[in-house]
C-alpha cells in the first residue's frame, strides 16, 4: 500500500509542484490550502508524513503542529519555511518536527528527505 503524503501550503503552485514530484515517487498525495483542511485530511486519512508550510493564513503552520500532535496520531512532519523564522523553527522540531527546507527549497533534496523518513 502507498505511503500517504499530505501537503499544507497557501500556495497552489508550490501544492501542485510537490504533488507532481512526490506521485512520481509512488506516494498518495492530499493536498489542503488552510489549518481546518489539513486537520480533517489527517484524522480521516492519518499520512505518513507531512509537508507543512509554516506561514498559513489564519492558522499557522505551528498552530497546525500542536494540534495533530494533541490529536496523538503517528505522523512525520517537515516544515517548509521562509528564510529567517529561525526561532518558529525551533518550536517546530521541539514539537517533533523532524526537517525543515527553507523557500525556495531544491525539490531534489526535499524529495531525498521525504523518501529517507518513509522508508
Amino acid at each position: 500500500m502507498p505511503k500517504k503524503i499530505l501537503i499544507v501550503d497557501d500556495q497552489f503552485g508550490i501544492r501542485v509542484l510537490l504533488q507532481e514530484v512526490l506521485q512520481r515517487e509512488g506516494y498518495t498525495i492530499f493536498q489542503a490550502n488552510n489549518g481546518p483542511t489539513a486537520l480533517d485530511i489527517v484524522q480521516k486519512e492519518n499520512p505518513d508524513l507531512i509537508l507543512l508550510d509554516m506561514k498559513i493564513p489564519g492558522m499557522d503552520g505551528l498552530e497546525i503542529l500542536r494540534v495533530i500532535r494533541k490529536l496523538e496520531v503517528e505522523t512525520k512532519v517537515i516544515m517548509m519555511t521562509a528564510y529567517g523564522e529561525l526561532n518558529l523553527i525551533r518550536e517546530a522540531m521541539e514539537l517533533g518536527a523532524l526537517a525543515h527546507f527553507t523557500k525556495p527549497f531544491d525539490i531534489d533534496e526535499l524529495r531525498q528527505a521525504v523518501n529517507a523518513h518513509l522508508m
